[in-house]
């Protein structure tokens, strides 16, 4: 069944990409792992899956430890406690949300000598239930950044609403954009967009995703 639906997922992703003139190369699947134990995580990789992603340190602890070679994206929202755990395992952050949580991954990373890659988790949506920064402090946020050198920011990301009809979801994506396109002006390198989920990860792609967040897609 993985098989099968990776092969849709990935169809989708081809047409998307098609209908706005991208390539299929350019957005990257990160296949979601939180409900699943370690073999279907094999089963996955075994497809050339090769990138997941976990919201939880202490629930996904022995699956990345178990499944090292693998690229672990963190996706979910990350206590400054954690950081330790999580610059260890964990070759992409996608939610630096504020500078007590940057202030705890400088650290970390000052002890084990390494770069830490980020994203920066923006709530575009504007839902309290999300976390994020809110799009206007994005700027201000970035420049305290720079002080941080051991903190290499690679992107952004946001959730969007669960709705229906994902259709409604499009101008969060494309308000994502216009930010990363913004600070691209001004000189600043975001490569990455993290958008787009399960429900409406088309309309992600379609507003210049480069990579998607796919669970149940995949796994159910």
């Amino acid at each position: 069944m993985i098989a099968e639906n990776y092969k849709k997922v990935m169809t989708e992703i081809s047409r998307a990409v098609e209908r706005v003139g991208r390539s299929a190369a350019d957005v990257k699947l990160i296949a979601v792992t939180k409900t699943v134990g370690i073999e279907t995580v094999r089963q996955a990789a075994g497809l050339g899956i090769t990138d997941f992603g976990e919201n939880r340190v202490q629930e996904a602890e022995e699956k990345v430890r178990t499944l090292p070679d693998l690229n672990w994206h963190f996706i979910g929202h990350l206590q400054s406690n954690k950081a330790r755990d999580v610059i260890s395992h964990y070759g992409l952050i996608h939610s630096l949300d504020r500078l007590s949580l940057a202030k705890a991954l400088q650290r970390c990373a000052e002890k084990t000598d390494q770069i830490v890659d980020t994203l920066i988790q923006v709530n575009v949506s504007g839902e309290e239930s999300k976390f994020g920064l809110e799009p206007e402090k994005l700027a201000g946020f970035i420049e305290h950044l720079a002080y941080f050198d051991r903190i290499k920011v690679k992107g952004l990301m946001t959730m969007a609403p669960f709705v229906d009809e994902p259709e409604e979801v499009r101008p969060c994506f494309k308000k994502l954009r216009e930010l990363r396109d913004a600070h691209a002006k001004a000189g600043l390198q975001l490569a990455e967009l993290s958008m787009g989920m399960t429900n409406d990860y088309v309309i992600a792609v379609e507003e210049g995703a480069t990579m998607v967040r796919i669970g149940s897609a995949l796994f159910n």
